[in-house]
């Protein structure tokens, strides 16, 4: 039988050991984070395939705290109405995308947070002065997202007479309101304030400047995972402490001159 070489040997085993992962780490799994990919200043996806917004920071944030670095995120793309179902089949570890707490919520997931409070707006047209308050809404025509709370609260609390079109994103409503289609949209300030501050879009819309709501955003993650909710926890009040959260507001919202509430204490799990 032949023998082979000593260098062939080694080389043998430094394949094999390669191969099995031996004498290294594994490659790891990369964190699945739910997020917006069209709501500019909150989480968008930009033409370059980068990812921004103030959600975005966040999440990578929370990520870093739990061991993992900026390319080890795969940012996966949530929707209001399947950000529960996400979760539950364990497609995302957890959803950073406006999504604000509540009891609904909570039968299907559990929440860290809070980590930001926004307040329901109204965008209008830059030179629409018929809309000033909620029950003007009653004679308008009106878009919102579905699976959102905005809609729900205009029709149940603010202006049931109102003729609301759900559509499937915040940009299919902006361009409803642009082309005349609708009055107004409404969703949280925060939504709307990176609308109006997109580029391309300065001077076409307003704020309203209404709190129609209290919208407390927490990260969505699954039910029973306390664990989880511990560290995320710990990551968020570490952002605020160490400064990162509000240069992570200023510098999402900015130019959007958005009055923004101070950042709320962590009470979830608590």
């Amino acid at each position: 039988m032949k023998v082979p070489k000593a260098g062939a040997v080694a080389a043998v085993i430094a394949l094999a050991a390669t191969a099995s992962g031996c004498g290294g780490e594994a490659p790891k799994e990369p964190l699945s984070v739910g997020i917006k990919f069209d709501q500019p200043g909150i989480g968008m996806r930009e033409p370059d395939g980068t990812f921004t917004g103030f959600d975005v920071d966040v999440a990578t944030y929370v990520a870093k705290e739990l061991g993992y670095k900026p390319n080890e995120i795969e940012f996966k793309e949530v929707y209001s109405n399947d950000r529960e179902l996400l979760i539950q089949y364990n497609e995302v570890k957890f959803v950073a995308a406006s999504y604000t707490i509540n009891d609904k919520r909570r039968e299907k997931v559990d929440f860290a947070g809070p980590y930001f409070v926004a307040h329901q707006d109204l965008l209008v047209r830059a030179d629409d002065t018929t809309i000033t308050k909620a029950e003007d809404l009653n004679t308008k025509r009106l878009c919102s997202v579905t699976g959102s709370t905005s809609a729900e609260n205009v029709r149940k609390n603010l202006a049931p007479k109102a003729s609301v079109l759900e559509l499937g994103g915040y940009s299919e409503c902006l361009v409803a309101l642009q082309d005349n289609l609708v009055d107004a949209m409404t969703t949280d300030n925060s939504i709307l304030a990176g609308y109006a501050a997109r580029k391309g879009n300065e001077g076409k819309f307003k704020l309203v400047g209404l709190n129609l709501s209290n919208e407390n955003y927490g990260i969505g993650i699954k039910k029973g995972d306390s664990a989880l909710q511990k560290k995320i926890n710990a990551a968020l009040s570490k952002m605020v402490s160490d400064g990162s959260w509000e240069a992570a507001v200023k510098k999402n919202f900015g130019q959007a001159n958005y009055k923004y509430e101070p950042a709320p204490r962590v009470t979830t799990g608590s």
